[in-house]
Formats: C-alpha cells, structure tokens, sequence
C-alpha cells in the first residue's frame, strides 16, 4: 500500500519500502546538520518579502541565519558515524610503494562494521592493496555530497589490517548488507580489510562564511551511535518529493518564515530534515527540526502530518 497526506491533513502512509536501498547507498544524502551549520549555498543579502506579508521587507539572509543558528540537529559525532554508516564509497588515500614517499588516491566501495571501522574487499592485483600491504597507513574520505564542495566532507585516518579468516564471514555479511550484488568478493584474489580508525577529521561550509570543522579520537568515534532514523531516508523523501513538493515547501516557509519557490527533502534523521530550497535564482540547504525526536519510522509520518497541519492553520 503506499501512503498519502490528504489535502485536509488526515494521515500519512509512508509505502513499505526497504529501509534502504543497498548498492545505491545513502552517501547521496546531502545537507547534513554539520553542513548546514556552516552552509548557505550561493546566498545574496537582499530584500524580498515574506509569505504573506507583503508589505514587509525581509534579509533573507538575516532570516535563514535566525532560524538555522537554533534548529536541533544531530551531535557532531551522530552526525559523524550516520554520514558514514549510509556512505557506500570514498576516496582511500595511501602511500604509493612504486613512487615512494608520495601518496596514491583510489575511489572504493566500502562499508562500516556496527562499531564504525570501514571495511574494504581488495583484490590482490589492486595497486592501493599492494600500497597496504606495504605501508598499512592510509585515509578515507567521503563526501556527504560530493557535487557540493561547502557541504560535509569526512576524513578518516587509519590503519589497515586484513581480516582473519576467523572474522571472514562476519566481515563479509556487513559489506554484503551494503553491496549485495558483490559477488567478486568470493573470488579467490579477494580478501576483506579494515580501517583501524586512529583520528576522523570533517570539514563544512568551506569557502563560506561559515566554516565548521573538527576531529574526534578513535575512543570518540565509536563511541557515537548511528541515528536509527536515517536508514528511512530514501523512501521516505523519494515519495515527498514525488507527489507532495508543495507540501514540503508550505512546511518550510512557516517553519523557517523564508520564502520559497520550491523545497526538496535531501534526508532526515530523528530530530528532523534537511532540504534543499530556492528563491529567485538562490538556492540553499536548510535544516527543519521536527518538534521533539522520533523514535521510529511512524513517529516520521505524524511529525510531518503535524508540521503540514500548522503550515495549513497559519495561511
């Protein structure tokens, strides 16, 4: 059955699509709450008006820093270790054995094992394997959104290990979890190797005036938690932007009071969504708080009922 918010607000069915959508990945979901700290994508200060209210004139700009400065969003670390857990690719830096001392960038799937470390399938004719084998120092970054370079970008330091033949199986229910259709990992030149994390960097709003950064130890990383909601992203925001566009845009106009022509979901999490909206020529990313946390998947649906309700009430 798929779901629906009637015109009137009644209900939402959100439709029973897995929680995510393996071999795509969830590395696609931009605005993240690190980034939207410190991101308002192309924005002009001028004067416009609000919705409803014409005969006031508004700083955009002023309006969107009011309101992103206090929307709840997820701690650094969450935030850390959800970007993470969707992501199924990333850029693996090592050192190069064949041109010593200078380093070697490879793009890699990948993915995290429940307490953080991600988890590589490398073939032994794979050069960036040769280079581990070599020197096991290497880094791992993915971008949060990777056509946005002001958006959230994490760096993750550490040492590679191969994976015993004792943890092989567990190691490579994890990866398949996220890659399903990778059947070469059973090939005889395939073998599974972790990334020991020592220290995870991230860096957004690069290039804007909002730039945020900051690192966390190993101890620090895997002791965050995944956001549990997160997982529910790609269904959820794929039918909202699909067949309800004007609601999502009447939600974000009361909620933040920015005019908009048009708001898209990009993800969400327990404490809310982030979308991506427009105005004259302006684009930004936005991040919309939900009143209090949902706690699972049909908290969503009510959460998002709720704010349309209000939206409707206030015109």
């Amino acid at each position: 059955m798929g779901w629906c918010i009637p015109r009137k607000g009644v209900g939402v069915r959100f439709p029973p699509l897995p929680p995510c959508i393996p071999g795509e990945g969830r590395s696609n979901f931009v605005g993240s709450p690190l980034a939207t700290r410190g991101l308002v994508k192309r924005l002009k200060s001028h004067k416009t008006t609000s919705p409803g209210d014409t005969d006031s004139d508004v700083n955009i700009h002023q309006l969107i820093r009011a309101h992103q400065d206090k929307a709840t969003r997820l701690s650094p670390v969450e935030e850390i270790r959800t970007v993470l857990d969707c992501s199924v690719r990333g850029m693996l830096s090592t050192f190069s054995q064949k041109y010593e001392g200078y380093p070697s960038g490879s793009m890699v799937d990948f993915a995290c094992g429940s307490d953080g470390t991600p988890i590589l399938a490398v073939s032994s004719l794979a050069v960036h394997t040769k280079d581990l084998l070599s020197n096991h120092k290497c880094s791992l970054l993915v971008a949060r959104d990777p056509e946005d370079r002001t958006d959230l970008v994490i760096t993750l330091h550490g040492d590679a290990v191969l994976v015993s033949e004792k943890d092989r199986e567990s190691v490579r229910i994890d990866y398949l979890k996220r890659h399903p259709n990778a059947f070469w990992v059973d090939f005889g030149d395939f073998q599974f190797m972790r990334i020991e994390p020592k220290i995870v960097r991230y860096v957004s709003g690069v290039a804007t005036a909002l730039l945020g950064s900051g690192e966390f130890e190993k101890e620090q990383y895997k002791a965050g938690k995944v956001d549990p909601i997160a997982q529910f992203s790609a269904p959820v925001a794929s039918h909202m932007n699909k067949d309800h566009g004007e609601d999502t845009k009447a939600i974000v106009q009361h909620i933040t009071k920015v005019p908009v022509e048009f708001a898209y979901i990009l993800d969400l999490d327990s404490l809310g969504f982030n979308v991506k909206a427009g105005y004259r020529g302006n684009t930004w990313k936005l991040r919309i708080p939900f009143s209090r946390r949902a706690e699972e998947r049909k908290d969503v649906k009510t959460l998002i009922v709720e704010m349309l309700q209000a939206a409707k009430a206030s015109n």
